[in-house]
């Protein structure tokens, strides 16, 4: 790190212990990501009128190439959290996922969804309980009516536009979902 990790305590003593936890986690944090120029955590005991056992908050701050990363893990009621060893793990994992998702969008490798075929309805049968899709390279894909979406076959009409899922069916290829688009 280029600057010295800054760790304090809030509503309870510092703690020896703590801090060399905090430091061998901000360690580690440095073997994902060794461009990291500054970590500041934060670990809050409740104040005292909690009725239940004392639950920490562990807020961890993180200055990287590109942007701060901000951690901050208070779960109320997750009873693990009474161990301030636990919030802390728990929070320095945290990081670390947001780390590598920060990372992994700096490099470009952020992963991207294709969207499901579309088409347009070619043809209902409605008394036959099926359909085709005419894909957009032409191709006709067979579907039932138990393929539509939230039972919109009634619905349908030659010319609207769906997205499928396609599958292999006994026939040649079939929509397994098909979804109305709006």
């Amino acid at each position: 790190m280029q600057l010295p990790i800054q760790i304090s305590f809030r509503h309870m003593e510092p703690s020896l212990a703590v801090e060399d936890k905090i430091r061998k986690k901000a360690a580690k944090l440095e073997q994902f990501h060794d461009r990291i120029m500054g970590c500041r955590v934060v670990v809050e005991a409740p104040h005292q009128h909690h009725h239940q056992g004392k639950l920490y908050h562990v807020r961890i701050d993180l200055t990287v190439p590109g942007g701060e990363l901000v951690v901050s893990r208070e779960h109320h009621g997750k009873q693990a959290h009474q161990d301030v060893y636990v919030a802390i793990r728990d929070a320095f994992n945290a990081a670390q996922r947001q780390l590598e998702s920060h990372i992994q969008r700096q490099r470009g490798h952020v992963k991207y969804h294709e969207p499901p075929p579309s088409g347009r309805i070619s043809v209902l049968v409605p008394e036959q309980d099926y359909g085709k899709i005419e894909t957009i390279d032409g191709r006709e894909i067979y579907f039932h009516k138990n393929s539509i979406l939230n039972g919109g076959f009634k619905e349908l009409k030659v010319g609207n536009e769906v997205h499928f899922i396609e599958e292999e069916g006994d026939l040649g290829p079939q929509a397994s979902t098909v979804h109305i688009k709006n």
